[in-house]
């Protein structure tokens, strides 16, 4: 059976539920800028410029882990949009810690 476009895109949309918090990253080459939104869109917290680097992701991961509590969120979905290559890095150290990461 084919789906279309539409259909793809609306179970994707229906996985995330009110559990969820929501991390938009920009990526640059240096720097990444990262934003939380719940399930509605609605920003949550203030943004968090950090480094592409380990330093810098662990900095990410204590902010999703602190808007989370804060928030009372059980789950996470990362979003990023691949520029280059600089988004490998940061995809890797996500994957080894098991988080949904999702490009757009």
């Amino acid at each position: 059976m084919k789906f279309k476009q539409s259909d793809k895109q609306n179970q994707r949309i229906e996985k995330i539920t009110t559990d969820h918090l929501v991390i938009g990253i920009d990526i640059a080459k240096f720097s990444h800028v990262a934003r939380a939104v719940d399930f509605r869109g609605i920003e949550r917290g203030h943004y968090l410029a950090f480094s592409n680097d380990h330093v810098g992701f662990k900095a990410l991961f204590q902010w999703i882990q602190a808007m989370m509590d804060q928030h009372h969120k059980t789950k996470v979905l990362i979003g990023v949009e691949p520029t280059g290559h600089y988004w490998l890095n940061l995809a890797f150290w996500l994957q080894e810690r098991q988080l949904e990461l999702v490009l757009v």
